[in-house]
């Protein structure tokens, strides 16, 4: 077993890694042959990416979750001020066959200001470390947002959209998948966003609120790539 960052791998260097933090959680890569709950430290999970492509548009950008190197996020500005030590997300180990096919497909679907890192994983069930490739929007790409206020926030997820469909699905999406994986994997992070979310939701139904809704449709369509029957959208951490 190889050493990443003083910790000990548990993936043969002909294994294929990866760790999804975000719409990855619930719409899994494709020809993966294992999926893993755990997590990951020395982040915090934010929804601090602009998305162009799939939860928004060139004109309009959506937002979605990338991870915060936790030593610079502690010296932001943030109305959120706790995350926990714990990010959780999934990991994903990818047929041996389908390794090369599977890392085009994701440059193609991070290609929206994500970069590709590699980070030790701790899967949930006490079994030794996991060296997985994961994709960043860091603090230097021209989508990485910054901290923002939440209410904005979420208003902003509320009103947008993209070829992937609605920014407040993606939102929502999350905040499910991650409860369904433990006990403790929720975040308040995006647990405050879902809250606010549907609270303007209520308002919007009972016309209580002047925030508009998407103004045009949006095409969902997207190109394939190589042989992979579905696309995935860019967000897929």
């Amino acid at each position: 077993m190889a050493a990443v960052n003083g910790e000990m791998a548990s993936a043969g260097a002909d294994e294929f890694w990866l760790f999804g933090y975000g719409s990855l959680i619930w719409k899994p890569p494709p020809h993966f042959d294992r999926r893993v709950p755990g997590w990951v430290t020395g982040y915090v999970r934010r929804f601090w990416q602009a998305s162009q492509d799939h939860r928004g548009t060139p004109e309009a950008p959506g937002r979605v979750v990338t991870l915060i190197e936790r030593s610079f996020w502690a010296s932001l500005a943030d109305a959120h001020d706790s995350a926990p030590e714990k990010v959780w997300g999934t990991a994903y180990r990818i047929e041996a066959s389908h390794v090369a096919e599977v890392k085009e497909y994701l440059d193609i679907r991070e290609i929206n200001g994500y970069t590709i890192h590699y980070t030790p994983f701790h899967p949930a069930d006490g079994s030794p470390s996991i060296r997985t490739l994961v994709y960043i929007g860091t603090p230097d790409n021209d989508q990485f947002t910054g901290p923002q206020e939440p209410q904005a926030l979420a208003e902003h997820i509320y009103r947008s959209e993209g070829p992937s469909g609605l920014n407040r699905d993606y939102l929502l999406g999350l905040e499910k998948a991650l409860n369904e994986l433990s006990p403790e994997s929720g975040d308040a992070h995006v647990t405050d966003l879902s809250d606010r979310l549907r609270e303007i939701e209520a308002k919007s139904k009972k016309g209580e609120t002047d925030i508009q809704e998407p103004v045009s449709p949006v095409s969902h369509e997207f190109r394939r790539v190589s042989s992979v029957d579905e696309q995935e959208e860019t967000e897929k951490v």
